[in-house]
């Protein structure tokens, strides 16, 4: 099926921001000198980082094609078993067969929502989603771990503000999931959050319970406004909230200011 066929499934820019980030990742990968370089904050070597993603890749392509398959449970806990698990059953661990997989991988996952319906619900560890939120799913994943390699590496990684507003429909649906029921217990708080650029969203805690969607509450006690890039490298724990608070890149008012600098403490990094 053509490009547009599969743009029209998609939102718009999403289908060539799988294509440009596994091609990026991959030609970070081809010019490694060692994959078994360490990647900074994690247990993982470049090799076996880039073998989880051509993993997940492969996972990802299979349920976009309409395949059942098992990974976790979708807490973080629940995806680090099933990553482990994965990774000792796979041994590939050097740069080029690892750079065609992700390459070839995401451009199946392009193949199957081109074939299949767009709006079908399939299942996956963070819930039933459709393909299009899939696809920022996949997006998100790739950036997140491009991210990691590209500082292994010493390398400019591939995370932009356009990249990272396309991973919000994901975000939006599993912020519920990675909520951390001990750190909100008992909370009732109204955010807006807003990307710079025009993105928002809402999250509402109710007693300690959560719901998140695109809509911002009516009458919010605190608004976020928070740096596209920035907002997605801390929501995938790869930077300091702190840190970015102090670089300007995250502000926070309204009726109760004082609940922006606990909104990152609610949630765990899957």
């Amino acid at each position: 099926m053509a490009e547009h066929d599969i743009r029209g499934r998609l939102p718009e820019g999403l289908a060539d921001a799988i294509r440009a980030t596994a091609t990026e990742i991959a030609a970070l990968l081809r010019d490694a000198p060692d994959t078994g370089r360490p990647v900074p904050g994690s247990e993982w070597t470049v090799g076996e980082a880039a073998a989880h993603l051509a993993q997940v890749n492969q996972f990802m392509a299979e349920v976009a094609a309409g395949h059942a398959r098992d990974y976790g449970d979708g807490t973080p806990q629940g995806l680090a078993a099933a990553n482990e698990r994965a990774l000792a059953a796979f041994g590939e661990r050097e740069g080029e067969p690892l750079a065609a997989m992700i390459v070839a991988q995401p451009a199946a996952f392009l193949d199957a929502v081109a074939e299949h319906p767009a709006d079908e619900e399939l299942m996956t560890p963070m819930g039933p989603m459709n393909r299009a939120v899939l696809g920022s799913y996949l997006l998100t994943h790739m950036l997140g771990h491009g991210y990691d390699l590209a500082r292994a590496l010493r390398r400019p990684h591939m995370v932009d503000r356009p990249r990272a507003g396309l991973t919000l429909p994901f975000l939006v649906l599993a912020m519920p999931r990675v909520t951390d029921t001990g750190a909100t217990a008992g909370l009732t708080a109204r955010y807006t959050v807003r990307l710079w650029g025009g993105d928002r969203f809402g999250v509402i805690f109710t007693g300690g319970a959560v719901s998140v969607g695109h809509r911002p509450p009516d009458r919010p006690d605190c608004t976020i406004s928070i740096e596209p890039v920035t907002f997605l490298l801390m929501a995938l724990g790869r930077i300091s909230p702190v840190g970015a608070m102090a670089r300007g890149r995250v502000l926070a008012w309204g009726r109760k200011p004082w609940l922006g600098p606990r909104f990152p403490e609610y949630f765990t990094a899957p």
